[in-house]
């Protein structure tokens, strides 16, 4: 690919809510860029050389940069204060409390219970990889690991 910027690049890596992977190149100014977008909600859109790149920070549940030099991956999260060790036992039992479990049924005869920090209308199936819909008429199913939204391709599904 070709780059018109000199400046070095630097990898940073996402995940999506669906937990679909991406990587781009991005100077230090995209970078900043970027963050600004991620925290204010706006739609980030530039140029890497001669292509044009775009993310929606809805649809991104985390995102790392990569230092070039190094193994080392800054991990970039919400700005506040470092919870102290003591608390490490609350924390993670508050992103237990903030899971959100969906009930995947798949056309393909998978079904299953997932979840994530986030809320979704649309998933991918673990085994054949097909998108499966929230079905907010249905609402939520009891599962085994509690209430959980339902998912499925099996019929259609109203986006609305």
């Amino acid at each position: 690919m070709f780059y018109e910027d000199n400046e070095n690049l630097t990898i940073m890596t996402y995940t999506l809510n669906s937990g679909i992977k991406g990587t781009v190149p991005l100077s230090n100014k995209q970078i900043q860029e970027w963050i600004e977008c991620y925290r204010t909600n706006a739609k980030f859109i530039t140029a890497i050389g001669k292509e044009f790149f775009g993310l929606n920070p809805e649809l991104v549940a985390d995102f790392k940069v990569h230092n070039r030099f190094s193994n080392y991956a800054e991990v970039l999260k919400p700005v506040g204060n470092p919870p102290a060790e003591a608390n490490t036992d609350q924390l993670s039992k508050a992103y237990e409390e903030n899971r959100v479990y969906f009930k995947v049924d798949c056309k393909c005869g998978t079904t299953y219970t997932t979840f994530s920090q986030y809320y979704t209308t649309k998933w991918y199936c673990s085994k054949c990889n097909e998108i499966v819909f929230l079905d907010k008429k249905k609402g939520k199913v009891p599962t085994e690991k509690g209430d959980a939204w339902y998912m499925t391709n099996k019929y259609y599904v109203s986006r609305d």
